[in-house]
């Protein structure tokens, strides 16, 4: 299979831990770019459905399902293309798409903030893979937590807890499981919060009292190494 870690990470022990100190609703997701068929562990199988990629997020977080699509069942044209399956559609380039939402002054302004969606280049991927992160059988590029507000502030604290400084996120309300939690940790190397966005609350079920994050796959261990230490602090919220 390709593209896998040099070093191996004990997934479902880290899984455990952060549904623990989290009171996570569900499992962080494993989430891997294949680039090819090869890329597709053995024993996984496509997605049935033709939906969107944050709901086949929330399949893996909730209904514990293991599975990878290709561009054809990826049923949001902008996750589509943020998570590099497919070239961007006029309608999203021009910034007509989001015009006719309602949600921009100006096409002018949709276009600005297409543009600065993270993305993968396009089309370079050939087949998202989904699992729960303690029955993943491949390494993941990024894992995407849904959480409540508290546990989004450990999760943070343990980002800064080796180096400290300052916690930066990137987002703009739209495209927040695709482009917010999953291509930009990926193309960054560095974990990335977001508000959410109406499609994703909409259509995959993340709550009004939810957020998301991606962590790269190499950081998953110092995450892992820092959350009990910043839960269990003596000035920590319980």
């Amino acid at each position: 299979m390709e593209d896998q870690m040099r070093t191996k990470i004990p997934y479902a022990e880290i899984a455990d831990m952060l549904k623990a100190s989290l009171n996570l609703r569900g499992s962080p997701v494993a989430v891997k770019f294949a680039s090819s068929p090869d890329g597709i562990p053995d024993g996984v199988g496509p997605i049935e459905e033709t939906v969107r990629h944050c709901q086949m997020v929330s399949r893996a977080r909730l209904n514990g399902e293991i599975f990878y699509a290709t561009t054809e069942r990826h049923a949001c044209m902008g996750g589509a293309w943020a998570l590099g399956l497919r070239e961007l559609t006029d309608s999203l380039r021009t910034g007509e798409f989001y015009y006719k939402l309602g949600k921009f002054e100006t096409w002018a302004a949709c276009m600005r903030t297409i543009q600065q969606v993270p993305h993968l280049p396009e089309p370079t991927t050939y087949a998202t893979v989904y699992a729960p992160l303690e029955k993943t059988p491949f390494d993941p590029h990024v894992v995407v937590i849904v959480a409540e507000p508290r546990a989004m502030l450990k999760l943070a604290q343990a980002e800064l807890y080796l180096l400290g400084g300052r916690v930066e996120s990137s987002m703009a309300g739209i495209q927040s499981v695709c482009g917010d939690a999953t291509a930009l940790p990926y193309l960054s190397g560095k974990a990335n919060y977001s508000l959410g966005c109406d499609g994703s609350r909409r259509f995959s079920g993340i709550e009004d009292n939810e957020l998301v994050m991606g962590i790269p796959g190499e950081l998953l261990p110092e995450f892992a190494r820092a959350l009990p230490i910043v839960t269990g602090a003596p000035g920590s919220v319980k």
